[in-house]
């Protein structure tokens, strides 16, 4: 997961470089900024927790490398939604019927 820096978080963790790391703060933020199109942050949903440029593919496929160097990632069970049951009613809560 690439790095995020939402709202205020942001100038938390520029604070924080500045006072441990002052000489790296620039270039975690350059790097954070190349990974997100050139914003400290980017929400857009398939984007915020991947980045996009050359430097979120380099950490994707140092990611994929190692997955398979440790073979992580390599066969998955198929996705069973037949498992899954409706809460039973509790209580004086009532349920919300969708259909």
């Amino acid at each position: 997961m690439l790095l995020r820096l939402p709202h205020e978080l942001k100038d938390l963790v520029r604070d924080w470089l500045t006072e441990h790391y002052p000489d790296k703060r620039k270039h975690v933020f350059s790097i954070v900024r190349d990974a997100r199109g050139g914003k400290e942050n980017d929400s857009a949903w398939g984007r915020r927790m991947t980045g996009a440029g050359p430097y979120a593919q380099m950490i994707g496929r140092r990611f994929d490398a190692a997955c398979r160097r440790l073979g992580l990632n390599q066969n998955r069970a198929p996705l069973r939604t037949d498992l899954f049951a409706p809460p039973a009613r509790t209580g004086g809560i009532k349920q919300l019927s969708l259909f």
